[in-house]
């Protein structure tokens, strides 16, 4: 049976079980911690989060009496998770932190979720700051579709895959990058995705010492190479631009290469359309008539070369 409590946190109950709740916290800025973030603390019988610390600093600020502290960062969320599927069952109320922003993305979080929800206990979520959401908004770039990439992993054949990935993405990025790491991190975005792409570079978000860049990735490389970068870092990369279609010339000439490289008529045409991305229809109305004017051209008008004439009439 289920019972709504339409509270601070707007929270179910099921009787005799417990809950999660994902606290989202301040990214820098201790003034975005909201009322129902507080209710939620101050209601958990039990806090999981990265850092005892400075999650012990956050419920000072916030006036929420001390609390158990259960520690989930990347080397112990997978113990954590079982521990708190423990807690859940015996009916505790379970809230997640972080050491900024929403649980779960970039951070600890996922494992709890699943936790919860393989024991079939309510999850619920107190929204609020999130580095990723910030960074786009203020990139200037467009917002409409976006994609979230966080960390890039820091070497191998991983990262080589992730970044060429990146250099036909089309919508906006986000990358996440400490400061030791974002010269290089850069260096190897121009490589990959050429000097010219757009990227915004956000520092200290929500902080005294905010600062968004905008410019260009080789303009961004340079700058972080002439000093050193202080700060946590939003990368907002702008998506790649459409491709411009080859023109009629460029089909014909990849369709005689082909057929000069020993493939038939219709061999050249499957893999002509496919290497350049093109309609089959056009690359076939071109190979069995190169010298057609396009498709969806206009009739050329009666007088001008090409054009058909009509025999005189009587």
């Amino acid at each position: 049976m289920r019972e709504r409590d339409d509270g601070p946190t707007g929270r179910d109950r099921h009787e005799g079980g417990g809950r999660l709740v994902l606290v989202a916290t301040p990214i820098g800025n201790l003034g975005d911690l909201s009322p129902r973030a507080v209710s939620a603390l101050a209601e958990a019988d039990v806090i999981v989060c990265e850092d005892t610390r400075r999650t012990g600093r956050l419920l000072e600020h916030a006036g929420v009496a001390k609390r158990r502290l259960i520690v989930a960062n990347e080397h112990a969320e997978a113990a954590a998770a079982a521990e708190v599927g423990r807690l859940l069952a015996s009916g505790a109320t379970v809230a997640v932190v972080t050491d900024a922003g929403t649980p779960g993305i970039s951070d600890p979080g996922a494992r709890l979720v699943r936790a919860a929800i393989d024991g079939d206990h309510p999850v619920t979520v107190v929204p609020g700051p999130a580095a990723a959401v910030a960074a786009v908004v203020v990139s200037g770039l467009p917002a409409d579709r976006f994609v979230m990439e966080g960390f890039l992993p820091r070497r191998g054949h991983e990262r080589a895959e992730r970044l060429a990935a990146l250099a036909g993405e089309r919508r906006t990025t986000v990358l996440y990058e400490a400061p030791h790491r974002l010269a290089r991190t850069l260096a190897d975005l121009v490589a990959t995705l050429g000097a010219d792409r757009s990227v915004a570079i956000c520092r200290e978000l929500t902080k005294l010492h905010e600062e968004v860049w905008r410019g260009s990735l080789g303009e961004a490389a340079g700058r972080a190479g002439a000093a050193e970068p202080r700060g946590e870092h939003v990368l907002v990369l702008g998506g790649a631009a459409l491709p411009i279609p080859p023109d009629d010339d460029a089909v014909r000439d990849a369709l005689a290469a082909r057929q000069a490289a020993g493939d038939d008529r219709k061999t050249a045409i499957a893999t002509v359309t496919r290497e350049l991305q093109l309609p089959r229809r056009r690359v076939y109305e071109l190979a069995h008539r190169p010298g057609a004017a396009p498709i969806g051209a206009e009739p050329p008008p009666t007088g001008t070369p090409g054009a058909t004439e009509r025999p005189p009439v009587g």
